[in-house]
């Protein structure tokens, strides 16, 4: 596809779904069974909603909140908004009354689409008390559909309204400009309020483009995309809706991340992003199973990944009995693995947060390509790569096509290129600062080395100074812990203290384990307290504490009474530590490990 001459999204789709019709394009899960949508039933549902919604006042420019589940319709929402010439907004399933209410007046959002009758219980409360939207459909109308202040649409209704509605959406949609807003991704932040990004319609295709050069060389045909991560962030908005899209993909949708492992092989994706979070929680189901089997399989595994990192590491470092062995493994050990994964994976795509080098090594001993790339919201959002040919795992490839990227002299990454936002809705003066004469101010520290590839080396604002002054990765740090098979999550924390010290959340499976061995109950709320469960946590820190420099030393410890989850506020929905958050929750904890001799 020539990214250049496409008018818009909502043209590249149509145009798509008119070449492709009867192939299978949107797929769920509905009673236990995959159902299909094709391109040219998507395409026919898309044109009545987007009349339908014309019928109910809405014009171009008008924002449009879309409140859902990752689900065939959330595409078909998203595209009939935006070939209206409307903007949408997608919204977190996750967000509280407030949280949607925030975005609805912010936005000036005047309509809200909705999935659920269960997650229309917390939209339409903010609805009413939004001063624009007055007007909410839902795909499952609530029982008490009527909400003083705001009409209350079925789906069905609003198609029917669309039905008899004469108008030519597609021919309308031709006229929608590259540079018009698509829409607003309202950033799920790490701290404060959300700041709304412009992402066009040229923005959003500029990245399409970049993706296409960086996976063409895998030779793409009918791709299969297994889509997890939220549609409303922008790295699956992007890259598990309209990349997919403009190579006439098929999607299917993730049931959940504990339904991960079995759709990976009732789907047999060819291509899957996602966060590191989720290809940690891979490596670890993994391992337990490997552990569970024991005896001569489990040798074999470990003496694979041993081999497969020496190779990654350095080729040649291997012996001739080491290259035969290796040859054997793949045989034995990973092929099997690759089962696991569908048997036809292309790769796996990182984004959204760094991923631990060692987890990476993991899958790449396994001959399972695993692409760290690198990206923002504001830049909609993939700045850069690994590439299939040469995969350098520790860093983040290098730009992709159609990107500048340059370091600035106190080690900033700056980027330019089509793929810029417009700007902050409402926020001039932060658009002013973040890009300055067309280059984005990314707030990432990191080098460019010898053959282009970004190495990010930690975040402006993430930083942690401690009293000495010296400068310490709070991430990388993290990234240890975590690899720990007794660690799910952790946060350092030491800024403009003598030391650091952490919140421990505990692996579940380590919990049961001690718990059983020593009588107790897996309760983590009572193991926290319990000394013998506090050693056992101390001896797993110490033991990464031996790799670490004496400044990025973890001394001291407090054990997280529940894990870290988007429910409680600790973390955002694409599963990053809300490092404010969790500092507020466990202040007093985190104060008193300084007041110890």
């Amino acid at each position: 596809m020539d990214y250049a001459s496409v008018a818009n999204l909502p043209t590249m789709f149509f145009d798509q779904a008119r070449a492709l019709g009867s192939k299978s394009f949107l797929w769920a899960k509905v009673d236990k069974e995959w159902r299909g949508t094709s391109y040219a039933e998507a395409r026919e549902t898309v044109i009545k909603l987007a009349k339908g919604l014309i019928s109910l006042g809405v014009e171009p420019g008008d924002r449009v909140v879309i409140v859902s589940e990752n689900r065939p319709e959330w595409a078909i929402l998203d595209l009939a908004v935006m070939a209206t010439g409307a903007i949408s907004v997608p919204a977190y399933v996750t967000n509280t009354v407030d949280d949607h209410l925030y975005i609805l007046e912010h936005s000036g959002a005047r309509i809200a689409l909705v999935s659920t009758e269960k997650l229309a219980k917390r939209l339409i409360p903010a609805a009413r008390s939004a001063e624009a939207c007055d007007t909410v459909i839902s795909i499952e109308v609530p029982k008490d559909a009527t909400a003083a202040g705001v009409a209350v649409h079925g789906w069905n209704e609003v198609m029917a309204k669309g039905d008899a509605l004469d108008l030519d959406i597609e021919q309308q949609a031709r006229g929608i400009a590259r540079e018009d807003v698509a829409c607003f991704i309202y950033t799920s932040g790490t701290g404060g309020r959300p700041k709304g990004v412009m992402l066009t319609h040229r923005s959003l295709l500029a990245n399409c483009d970049g993706a296409h050069g960086l996976l063409e060389t895998y030779g793409l045909g009918d791709e299969i995309f297994l889509s997890l991560l939220p549609l409303s962030h922008s790295y699956e908005h992007t890259c598990g809706l309209f990349f997919p899209i403009s190579i006439g993909a098929q999607i299917y949708y993730c049931e959940g991340p504990d339904q991960l492992a079995a759709n990976l092989t009732e789907v047999r994706p060819t291509i899957m992003t996602a966060v590191p979070r989720l290809y940690e929680v891979l490596h670890d189901r993994i391992l337990r199973g490997v552990d569970r089997q024991g005896g001569k399989k489990a040798e074999l595994f470990r003496e694979a990944v041993r081999l497969g990192i020496k190779k990654y590491e350095d080729p040649r470092s291997l012996t001739l009995i080491e290259r035969l062995k290796d040859v054997l493994l793949t045989l034995l050990v990973r092929k099997k693995v690759g089962q696991r994964f569908g048997g036809r994976l292309k790769a796996f795509v990182s984004g959204g947060a760094a991923l631990n080098p060692d987890i990476g090594k993991f899958f790449l001993a396994l001959n399972v390509d695993l692409l760290q790339g690198y990206g923002q919201t504001e830049a909609s959002p993939v700045v850069s790569a690994n590439l299939p040919s040469k995969i350098k795992i520790h860093t983040v490839g290098p730009a992709l096509r159609g990107v500048q990227v340059r370091i600035a002299e106190d080690g900033e990454i700056l980027i330019a290129g089509d793929l810029l936002m417009k700007g902050y809705w409402h926020d001039p003066d932060t658009t002013a600062s973040t890009i300055v004469d067309g280059w984005l101010h990314t707030g990432d520290i990191g080098r460019i080395d010898e053959d282009g590839y970004i190495e990010i080396t930690d975040r402006k604002k993430d930083i942690i100074v401690n009293s000495g002054g010296d400068n310490i990765s709070p991430a990388r740090l993290e990234g240890k812990l975590t690899i720990q098979s007794a660690i799910h999550q952790a946060m350092v924390y030491g800024d403009k203290r003598p030391y650091l010290v952490a919140v421990i959340v505990p692996e579940q499976s380590f919990v049961d384990d001690w718990a059983s061995a020593n009588g107790k109950t897996a309760n983590l709320e009572v193991l926290c307290e319990d000394d013998g469960f506090r050693k056992a946590i101390a001896a797993v820190l110490e033991t990464v504490n031996k790799d670490l420099a004496q400044i990025e030393k973890i001394r001291r410890f407090t054990i997280a009474s529940a894990p870290f989850t988007t429910d409680n506020g600790m973390m955002t929905p694409t599963l990053k530590n809300r490092r404010h958050k969790i500092r507020e929750s466990y202040w007093e904890a985190l104060d008193a490990l300084y007041g110890k001799g």
